[in-house]
């Protein structure tokens, strides 16, 4: 029954810099969306991009729902799974903006009921809780 309900996985990827876009459907979240439907914050970092970017990786592979089935340089693809369904996820290293870029989708249906927001909201939760402290020096104001 699950791969009844898991849908065919999507072509999904970096294009000129971009995650997909976000179909018209409520069922998809992206930091590259301008929309407030849509839209969400990336994952914003301090410390060294590779190893925030090590940091988004083992804090994924501690969630039971997430399975990585896609690595690249600065590039993760994941499928998040619940009982019935069978999600895309995409993480980005955006060096420039100091931030990894997000993006969560379902497979199928009209609306995901928020969870797909839920979830990289929790994987954010996840990422800034295993984030160095800010060493001395510091000023703690937003650049």
């Amino acid at each position: 029954m699950l791969n009844a309900c898991s849908g065919e996985r999507p072509v999904l990827g970096v294009k000129d810099g971009l995650l997909t876009a976000c179909p018209s459907s409520p069922n998809c979240v992206s930091s590259f969306a301008a929309d407030e439907r849509h839209g969400i914050a990336a994952l914003a970092f301090r410390d060294d991009a590779e190893a925030a970017f090590s940091r988004l990786e083992r804090v994924l592979r501690t969630r039971d729902d997430t399975r990585i089935v896609e690595k690249r340089e600065g590039y993760l693809r994941v499928e998040l799974r619940t009982t019935l369904f069978v999600d895309d996820g995409e993480f980005l290293l955006d060096r420039e903006r100091q931030a990894i870029q997000v993006r969560s989708a379902s497979r199928v249906g009209y609306s995901d009921l928020g969870k797909n927001r839920r979830r990289l909201e929790e994987i954010r939760r996840g990422f800034e809780a295993e984030a160095p402290s800010r060493g001395a020096g510091a000023s703690g104001r937003d650049r």
